[in-house]
């Protein structure tokens, strides 16, 4: 049953993101994190590629971690993948891996693609991360080669796996695994701390109130990475307006001051007062950290979170249980999940199409679909693969539990909007809330006239 869970959930209307895009930028944003010039970073992050030998094609591949150094399970499945294509095709094909850290990956990408030296595939979140790539023309158009050359894998994939990847009906990229963004707890700091996993907000703040007063952390969170807190923004958000907030703001019918997101932001910040005290600066990854070593007692996080904690640290993993998000009591429906997909997108300069189908391939293939579920514990893309359960990570079950009673899903708040600095201003003001420089009031009113000058003018 849980092999075909994906395509249902997927008929639940994944698409709430509001595609509308926007043009790359030749302006990469902030200075690289040397302190040099965006052409300085160009050419470093190109000095870490591997290097092939003989006549082999050589082709580029753009990831956000890096596949030596990492203890991510995920990131491991991702360079096994690598190395098995480039054994399997030794003389033939080779990728070379390009890597940075999540936090700098769009600025380098963009850096590269300014520079005219793209990789020939990358990986990119969905909404208008994608969407930029798109509108500029550097993504390429996979439609004719997945629903013809190639109609055998595409047919394999799960039903609605598309949708949120595909522009005026042409498929502009390829999923890799399906995530869903859920609150991780320690069980046994709950037992110690007498609580249950919450089922509503309010019962959220009274557990919290308990943890903390038995001597734990009783949320890790990032808000030194922005998306980390407007995720769960965004679930507030979703709790207490609805599906339909979104929509209506993209129909210039509702405005973000409306007290439906008022009411999320004040929740936000309440919620934040239980988070560890350094959260402002923490990145994500050591947000993830306090948690697996035990000094927190809940991260909300995506299911991509898995791989990460099970990685850094194996013994975690009995004593680690997983709720959905809770219910604003007065709210709207409970049960809608953030979900996404990580996206494989073929630059449209690429001088060697075939051989990056190829390595496409790879990462939708059963090796590496068993391997996503039964070690990475993320969903697999591909129907038809036998997954063993009892092998996988006990979170992927619960995930799944969750899942199976979703009445609809959305995408991230940042990426659900009608442009990536729209996003971003989303994001700053959730940061703002958080930090207490703005109100829930002064923050929205910011996202607001961002919307009244730049999107509705």
């Amino acid at each position: 049953m849980k092999k075909k869970l994906l395509s249902a959930l997927l008929s639940l209307g994944m698409v709430t993101g509001l595609l509308a895009g926007c043009g790359v930028s030749t302006d990469t944003g902030s200075a690289p994190a040397s302190g040099g010039s965006t052409e300085t970073a160009a050419a470093e992050t190109l000095a870490g590629k591997e290097t092939a030998t003989g006549d082999a094609v050589e082709i580029t591949w753009m990831f956000w971690d890096d596949l030596e150094a990492t203890e991510d399970l995920m990131t491991k499945g991702y360079k096994e993948v690598i190395d098995r294509f480039n054994s399997d095709y030794a003389g033939t094909y080779h990728c070379n891996v390009i890597t940075t850290n999540l936090e700098e990956y769009d600025t380098k990408l963009n850096a590269l693609i300014a520079a005219g030296d793209a990789p020939d595939l990358f990986i990119c979140n969905p909404g208008p991360n994608l969407t930029q790539y798109v509108e500029a023309g550097v993504a390429a158009d996979l439609t004719d080669i997945l629903t013809d050359q190639e109609k055998e894998w595409y047919d394999s994939f799960s039903g609605g796996i598309f949708d949120r990847i595909t522009y005026d009906g042409k498929i502009m990229a390829v999923p890799t695994n399906f995530a869903a963004a859920c609150v991780f707890y320690n069980t046994e700091i709950f037992e110690k701390a007498g609580v249950e996993p919450p089922k509503t907000y309010d019962e959220l703040i009274d557990a919290c109130e308990k943890i903390k007063a038995a001597g734990y952390t009783p949320v890790a969170c990032s808000a030194g990475t922005p998306w980390c807190l407007s995720m769960v923004a965004g679930y507030l958000c979703d709790r207490v307006g609805g599906p339909d907030n979104l929509t209506k703001i993209a129909d210039h019918e509702m405005e973000w001051t409306d007290p439906s997101f008022v009411e999320a932001g004040a929740k936000l910040k309440q919620l934040s007062q239980y988070f560890q005290p350094t959260a402002a600066g923490d990145s994500n990854d050591q947000a993830t950290a306090a948690f697996y070593n035990g000094e927190a007692a809940m991260l909300i996080q995506g299911s991509w979170a898995i791989a990460q904690i099970n990685g850094n640290n194996p013994e975690f993993e009995p004593k680690c249980g997983v709720f959905q998000f809770p219910a604003v009591e007065g709210g709207a429906d409970p049960n809608r999940m953030i979900v996404k997909t990580d996206n494989l997108v073929m630059s449209s300069k690429t001088e060697h199409q075939d051989a990056v189908i190829a390595l496409m391939k790879y990462f939708t293939d059963e090796t590496a679909q068993k391997y996503t579920a039964e070690v990475g514990g993320k969903i697999p893309v591909v129907d038809g693969i036998e997954i063993d359960y009892d092998k996988a990570p006990k979170q992927l079950s619960y995930v799944q539990d969750i899942l199976s009673n979703m009445t609809g899903s959305f995408g991230f708040y940042n990426e659900s909007l009608d442009s990536v600095e729209a996003g971003d201003t989303f994001d700053n003001a959730m940061v703002e809330i958080f930090l207490g420089s703005a109100t829930s009031e002064e923050a929205f009113q910011k996202v607001q006239d961002f919307y009244t000058n730049e999107v509705w003018k």
